[in-house]
């Protein structure tokens, strides 16, 4: 990962790639989103979540897109879709 973190979501997407999405680093909540591709073995930045999360949850959806909710930070008691 390019941002070492904890406290994060770890999503398997169906073409097999592999979202992180929030967590905390330090005293830190984090918003960004990486994806790991385990063909080629390489991480990118895939933008933010509208919201810095941490503890929460990440739920792949039938569209392919990803529901993070709740957890703690500035969105404990929000939702959001990420595509």
């Amino acid at each position: 990962m390019a941002l070492p973190r904890s406290n994060h979501t770890v999503t398997l997407l169906q073409d097999g790639s592999v979202l992180v999405a929030g967590g905390r680093r330090g005293s830190k909540t984090l918003a960004l989103v990486e994806r790991y591709d385990p063909a080629a073995g390489t991480w990118s930045e895939t933008g933010s979540l509208a919201h810095s999360r941490n503890q929460h949850t990440g739920t792949l959806l039938p569209d392919g897109r990803v529901l993070a909710a709740g957890g703690i930070g500035g969105a404990t008691s929000s939702a959001e879709l990420f595509n």
